[in-house]
């Protein structure tokens, strides 16, 4: 495939999947009422965020509850799904974008906190909202090579202080509707954490078979959405959504021949907005109810979103279901790898 790479792996299943939703529950209403002053000044009406982005609510962690102890839990509840013991795990990749700080790792405080063997390698994968998925590809690398036997990955997000540096931001007296319209994704955020546990499918003949996918960039695009930990996050929606669309079809349109993935059961999306959703299931001619949504409620929770998503629907899977995870993250970059349930 001339400019996009295929991954295929040959021995490695999913042995679990696990998603937190964090507890507070915070409406868009809350955050018009928060920026009442700036809209009512630059003349924006309220409820866009329902209505433009469709995300009627996303939730934040309680306070005292870090973004790495929610990822630290997620481990836990998916080992325990999985049956494999921690003294197992081979592998732990953190794929979070939130962060407190740029070193050490957030994956070596998930290994302490939870009780990881010495030999377990550790390490943060960060390609904002792709990053898990690009976990799961390097995780099944390693276990279909035969150099580990378990692998586990982890995320967890915390866009609270960024949302809330963001309204006070807006709330300024010089801020323009352009300053709006470029930080208005970032109040489309959400808190929520998630897990995976992965093994040798010879080991685990019923589990879900991780079967492989394939990548695509363009990064010329890499100025079209800029986060900062402490500076907020500039977008470019215009030009993400089209650019991340376009990225989208040429990698689908390549892959289609060999992958077939228009007939999968389920598209398990990375979740941004009513409108990222329309077009892509519109383009690529998917149908809309093989499609699962969580961001109305959830927001988009960065690279958990897939995961949080998948594992909501494992219970409505059957078995022999194929399930297409994809996303688009700033970058530009897309991913899509396939799973057999």
């Amino acid at each position: 495939m001339n400019g996009n790479a295929t991954f295929r792996h040959t021995g490695t299943a999913l042995l679990a999947i696990t998603g937190l939703e964090a507890p507070v529950v915070v409406p868009s209403s809350h955050f018009d009422d928060e920026l009442a002053g700036t809209l009512k000044r630059l003349r924006l009406p309220r409820g866009l965020l329902q209505r433009v982005a469709g995300v009627k609510e996303r939730r934040w962690w309680d306070a005292g509850t870090a973004f790495d102890e929610a990822a630290i839990a997620a481990g836990a509840k998916a080992l325990a799904e999985s049956g494999v013991d921690a003294a197992d795990v081979g592998l732990l990749i953190n794929t979070s974008v939130t962060r407190a700080h740029l070193e050490p790792s957030v994956a070596s405080k998930v290994h302490d906190g939870l009780g990881l063997p010495p030999s377990a390698l550790n390490f943060d994968v960060t390609n904002a909202c792709l990053g898990f998925v690009n976990g799961l590809t390097l995780a099944a690398g390693m276990i279909d090579s035969g150099q580990i036997r378990y692998a586990l990955i982890v995320d967890g997000e915390d866009p609270q202080a960024t949302q809330e540096g963001t309204i006070a931001r807006l709330n300024r007296p010089g801020t323009t509707r352009e300053d709006y319209l470029r930080e208005f994704a970032t109040l489309t955020l959400g808190s929520g954490a998630a897990a995976a546990v992965l093994g040798p499918v010879d080991d685990h003949p019923g589990a879900h078979r991780v079967l492989g996918g394939v990548s695509r960039a363009a990064t010329q695009h890499h100025g079209l959405c800029v986060g900062g930990i402490d500076a907020g996050m500039q977008t470019d929606a215009t030009g993400l959504l089209e650019n991340g669309l376009a990225l989208v079809q040429e990698a689908w349109h390549e892959a289609e021949p060999e992958w077939g993935w228009s007939g999968v059961d389920r598209f398990v999306m990375h979740q941004v907005s009513t409108i990222h959703i329309k077009r892509i299931v519109e383009e690529l001619g998917l149908d809309r109810r093989a499609v699962p949504l969580t961001f109305p409620h959830l927001g988009n929770v960065g690279p958990a979103s897939v995961p949080i998503t998948l594992a909501a629907e494992a219970d409505s899977l059957s078995a022999g279901d194929r399930v297409l995870c994809m996303g688009v993250g700033s970058g530009l970059n897309t991913a899509m790898t396939e799973i057999v349930w």
